[in-house]
C-alpha cells in the first residue's frame, strides 16, 4: 500500500490497536521459542523508535503552528502535560529535537510534504534531524550530538560541519552518546581551523589537578586526578605495563586482583620508584635525608608485636594512620622511613643507613638474584627492592645473608602471607640463592624456632631477686663465690648509680667496667692486675679454671 494515501485517521486506528495489542504480551510470550522472542524483541523496538520519531514530529508540528505558544506552555511543559510516560524522564530531549526540527524549515517542509524533491539540505542540523525523523536517532542522542556540534562549529572549517555530524551520530548509533567527547581531539586535528588543537590542548594545562587526599571514614584515601592528554599519555605509558595481569606460571597462583586495583598499584609503584632515585645517594642518612621520603612515628613495642598503629608526618598526608604490618614491610624500603619510639618516646632508628640496604649491597643483590625471588616471578631486577629475610622489626641485620630481591607485589605478598626464605651460600642446581617457604605462616614457625635458640643462650632476665643474689654475691667472703658473680655480670647489667653509697657499689662497678688507668707505649689501655678484687683478674681466673 502506498503511504502517501494512508490518511491520519487510519494510521491512528492502527497505533491505538497496535497498542492494544501490545497490552498484556506477557501473558502470551511462554508461547514463543527462543528464537522467535529474538525476533519479537526486533519488531517492539523498532515501533519503539517510531513511536519515539512520532512524537518528536508531534511536538514540532505543534511549535511550528504555534500551538505550543498559543497555550502558554513551553515545549518542555507541553510535552509533560500530553506525554505523561516522559514525566519518568526524556520529555526535556523530545522538545528539544523538535525545537531543532521546527527550526530547520527546509528539512520539516520536506518531511510534511510541504516541498518536494530529493536533494537534501546538506547542513550538522539537517543531518541530526533528519536522522531523528526516521526513527534511527532517539532524542536524547539528537540533543547530545547537537551540544557536541555546538562546542566544536566554532573551531571547525564551516565545510567540515556536516562531516562531523555524520561522525558523531555515526559513533553515537554504535556505542553511545557517552564516547562523542573522547572523539573531540580527534576531529579538531581532521577538519578543525589552522591551530585550533593546540589552543585547546594548551587551554587544559590550566584545568589539570590533582586534589588534596580526603580520607573517606578513615578507610580508603579518595583523590580527584584531571590530566592533559600529554599528561594522561605519560601516566598510561609508566603504569600500563606494571598493571597487567600476572598469573604465576611456576606455583599456578592466578592474578585476582581486579584491574582498578592493579593501577593503583602500579601508579603507587611509579611513585616509589621515584622515591627511591631520590634517596639514593644523598648522604650518610639514606632515605631520612631525602626530599620524597615519608616519615612515619610508631612505638617499637606496637612495631614488634604488630598492635597499633604508625602516623605519618611531615606531609598532606600528615594523620594518615598505617598498620603495623605495613610498617615492618617498609622498613625493608628506603622511600618510607620509619621513626622508631623508645618507651620513653625517645627516637631509636631515624631511617639511617644501618637499617637500610646500602647502594652496594642492592648492586650485588642485583647481580646474585637477578630479579624477584618469588617462585615464578619474571620481574627483573630494576623493578625489586631488598627485603628482610628476617624482618628488621625482630632484628634481622642488613646484610646479603638476610637478603632477597621482591618485587612491590610479591614483597606485600611475602608479609602478608607470613613468608621466610633459605638464603644460600651457593646456588643449587637451578642457580637459585633464594628458596621460599610458601606455606602461609612459615615465617612465624621460623621466629619462634629462633627466639627459642635465643632464650637458650641469652642469660636470664634481670628480676628483682636475681640483682639481690648478685649484690650479695660481689661482696661474699668467699673468692670462689665472688667470681661467680663477677663473670655474671657484664656492661648491659644496670649501673645502680643511685646506691653509690652502699658497701657493695664500688665492688659492683668494677665489674660493669674493667678499671685501667694510663697507657702502655703503644697508647692502648693497661689493665690493673694481681689483685683478687679486680674483675678481669677474676674473670681470667674463672675463665682459667673452666
Amino acid at each position: 500500500m502506498d503511504e502517501g494515501v494512508i490518511g491520519l485517521a487510519e494510521r491512528r486506528s492502527v497505533i491505538e490497536a497496535a497498542g492494544e495489542r501490545l497490552t498484556g504480551i506477557t501473558r502470551v510470550l511462554h508461547e514463543a521459542s527462543g528464537a522467535e522472542l529474538a525476533q519479537l524483541l526486533t519488531v517492539v523496538d523498532s515501533v519503539a523508535a517510531q513511536a519515539s520519531a512520532a512524537r518528536v514530529a508531534i511536538t514540532a508540528e505543534a511549535l511550528s503552528r504555534g500551538e505550543v505558544s498559543a497555550s502558554g506552555d513551553t515545549a518542555h511543559t507541553w510535552v509533560l502535560e500530553h506525554a505523561p510516560s516522559l514525566r519518568q524522564g526524556g520529555a526535556a530531549h523530545v522538545a528539544a529535537a523538535a525545537s531543532a526540527l521546527a527550526g530547520v524549515s527546509p528539512v520539516w517542509r520536506r518531511a510534511t510534504g510541504a516541498e518536494t524533491g530529493d536533494e537534501g539540505v546538506d547542513t550538522a542540523t539537517a543531518v541530526v534531524a533528519e536522522g531523528v525523523l526516521d526513527g534511527s536517532v532517539s532524542p536524547g542522542l539528537a540533543t547530545a550530538v547537537s551540544r557536541e556540534l555546538e562546542r566544536l562549529a566554532p573551531h571547525l572549517r564551516d565545510d567540515a560541519l556536516p562531516t562531523v555530524a555524520r561522525a558523531l551520530v555515526d559513533l553515537g548509533l554504535q556505542w553511545g552518546p557517552g564516547l562523542m567527547r573522547r572523539l573531540r581531539p580527534r576531529l579538531l586535528a581532521e577538519y578543525g581551523r589552522p591551530g585550533e588543537l593546540d589552543d585547546l590542548q594548551q587551554r587544559l594545562v590550566s584545568a589539570a589537578r590533582l586534589s588534596s587526599p580526603v580520607v573517606e571514614s578513615g578507610d580508603l584515601t579518595e583523590y580527584q586526578l584531571l590530566m592533559t592528554p600529554e599528561q594522561a599519555a605519560a601516566l598510561e605509558a609508566a603504569i600500563g605495563p606494571l598493571s597487567a595481569p600476572c598469573p604465576n606460571e611456576e606455583t599456578k597462583e592466578r592474578d585476582l586482583r581486579p584491574a582498578g586495583q592493579r593501577r593503583v598499584e602500579a601508579l603507587a609503584e611509579v611513585c616509589r620508584r621515584s622515591s627511591a632515585l631520590d634517596a639514593d645517594g644523598v648522604g650518610p642518612d639514606g632515605a631520612a635525608g631525602a626530599a620524597a621520603a615519608v616519615h612515619v612515628t610508631i612505638g617499637l613495642t606496637e612495631l614488634q608485636e604488630r598492635v597499633g598503629g604508625g602516623e605519618v608526618l611531615g606531609s598532606t598526608a600528615s594523620g594518615t594512620v598505617l598498620s603495623p604490618e605495613i610498617l615492618r614491610r617498609i622498613c625493608c624500603e628506603a622511600d618510607l622511613v620509619p621513626v622508631v619510639l623508645g618507651v620513653a618516646g625517645e627516637d631509636l632508628d631515624l631511617g639511617r643507613v644501618v637499617r637500610l640496604f646500602t647502594r652496594a649491597q642492592r648492586r650485588r643483590l642485583w647481580r646474585r638474584d637477578r630479579g624477584c625471588t618469588y617462585p615464578g616471578c619474571a620481574a627483573p631486577a630494576a623493578w625489586t627492592r631488598a627485603h628482610h629475610v628476617l624482618h628488621w622489626a625482630d632484628g634481622g641485620p642488613s646484610d646479603l645473608d638476610n637478603a632477597a630481591l621482591l618485587c612491590q607485589r610479591h614483597h606485600t605478598h611475602v608479609h602478608e602471607r607470613r613468608l621466610v626464605a633459605e638464603v644460600r651460600r651457593r646456588p643449587d642446581d637451578r642457580g637459585r640463592y633464594v628458596l621460599w617457604d610458601l606455606s602461609p605462616g612459615s615465617y612465624d614457625r621460623r621466629l619462634d624456632q629462633l627466639r627459642a635458640e635465643r632464650a637458650a643462650l641469652d642469660p636470664p632476665p634481670m628480676t628483682p631477686q636475681r640483682l639481690e643474689s648478685l649484690i650479695d654475691a660481689v661482696v661474699d667472703k668467699d673468692p670462689g663465690v665472688r667470681r661467680w658473680a663477677r663473670s655474671r655480670i657484664g656492661r648491659d647489667e644496670p649501673d645502680l648509680s643511685h646506691e653509690r653509697e652502699a658497701p657493695w657499689f664500688e665492688a659492683w662497678a668494677e665489674c660493669r667496667a674493667p678499671r685501667f688507668d694510663g697507657g702502655d707505649e703503644s697508647g692502648g689501655p693497661r689493665f690493673d692486675s694481681g689483685d683478687e678484687s679486680t674483675c678481669a683478674t677474676e674473670k681470667s681466673g674463672v675463665e682459667g679454671a673452666a
